[in-house]
């Protein structure tokens, strides 16, 4: 099971017992450290930056992103919605598959809607013809590269349903299509992207003439400290001058990376292989990708002799986070917090059992102001069902 590090960076001075359990709570001081790193590559690279909702649309901060971020990338109609509500500049919206009854709201709403396929684009093409201002159409290409260290993760390993296959994309293709839209990373560095780049170039410089445009997507990892942002402002420049396409960067787990933790309580300790602590953290309903990717997130404060496995109050046997280092076995209503979960969690949570939602917190580090945003009830449950 691979590890996150994490940053605690200002956490490890932030009182867990200040908000209720269990409760996310996003440092806005950080996040606007990460979102001037994301405007300062906008900048000197000439590249259009997004923030990929996806990700994080915790919209209690879509002004602070707004100033920094020229939009927002969008997966479908209801997250374009919520781009045009509370996000200033460009509702860019790609989803794989589209359905017909929702197409005319997407078009509304959006700017750019990106298609899988040039089939779905040539179904869709004639609505958006008939829209009363400009929005550009994208096709999304998928390089046949797989760069990524899990295939699950990876939207060009071998049989993947995400993207055209470039070989494929002629100049029937290309019918009413403005750009190209790639998305292939996945928490990496720029390496992959040069390696990607240097597969597709070739074709890319080819289709050029026809094209306005270029994407890049996600998973570029901007804002972690050891990034070589020098060197993708190069690169980015580097393909403007050598196409003449407009080149546009969709982050999303950068724009909120280290920049939040997921607070819990402990219920009960149940002696069986050694000490096994439950929480009302949930693997499976809060950070389901601890159980998909697998992985193991950090926990604040890690440090002792007492190995203690965490796990969540539901039913599933395998709702188990992992194995950590304490002083001692964590006592009944102590709080622990786990790092970096302010990015493809809090997106991402269930009620599965009946499991409470976490609260939703925003603190400040630098003047230590903090605010609950949201406490979720039994409505919440009870109104995903009927």
């Amino acid at each position: 099971m691979q590890t996150h590090a994490g940053d605690p960076g200002a956490f490890a001075r932030f009182a867990l017992d200040r908000v209720p359990s269990p409760c996310f709570v996003v440092d806005e001081a950080r996040l606007e450290a990460n979102l001037r790193v994301l405007a300062d590559i906008q900048t000197r690279s000439g590249a259009t930056v997004l923030c990929a909702l996806k990700a994080f649309s915790m919209w209690e901060l879509a002004p602070l992103v707004s100033r920094y971020l020229s939009g927002v990338c969008a997966s479908g109609l209801w997250e374009a919605r919520l781009g045009r509500e509370h996000y200033g500049g460009i509702v860019e919206t790609f989803a794989a598959g589209y359905k017909p009854d929702e197409m005319a709201e997407i078009i509304a709403l959006s700017d750019h809607i990106v298609f899988n396929t040039p089939a779905a684009k040539a179904r869709f093409l004639p609505m958006i013809r008939d829209a009363a201002r400009e929005i550009h159409v994208g096709l999304r290409f998928n390089p046949g590269l797989p760069m990524g260290e899990d295939p699950k993760y990876d939207p060009a390993a071998p049989g993947s349903r995400l993207g055209t296959p470039l070989d494929q994309i002629d100049d029937a293709a290309l019918e009413g299509v403005d750009g190209l839209h790639m998305h292939t990373l996945c928490e990496q560095d720029l390496t992959p992207l040069l390696a990607i780049w240097d597969h597709i170039a070739p074709r890319i410089r080819a289709l050029a003439p026809r094209l306005k445009w270029i994407n890049f997507g996600g998973g570029h990892h901007i804002t972690r400290a050891d990034y070589d942002r020098e060197g993708l402002i190069a690169f980015l420049q580097r393909v403007r001058a050598e196409t003449g396409l407009h080149c546009y960067l969709e982050p999303g787990e950068a724009v909120a990376l280290d920049a939040g933790i997921l607070v819990g309580e402990v219920l009960d300790v149940v002696e069986n292989d050694g000490p096994n602590a439950i929480l009302d953290i949930s693997a499976t309903c809060h950070m389901p990708d601890v159980i998909e990717a697998p992985y193991r997130p950090a926990l604040l404060g890690e440090g002792g002799e007492t190995l203690v496995r965490l796990g969540g109050p539901s039913c599933l046997a395998g709702d188990v986070i992992g194995r950590y280092a304490f002083g001692a076995v964590p006592a009944i209503g102590s709080r622990v917090a786990f790092l970096d979960q302010a990015h493809y969690s809090m997106v991402k949570t269930t009620t599965f059992n009946g499991v409470r939602l976490p609260a939703l917190a925003v603190w400040n580090s630098d003047s230590d102001a903090l605010r609950v945003i949201r406490e979720f009830d039994y409505q919440d449950f009870k109104g995903r069902l009927s």
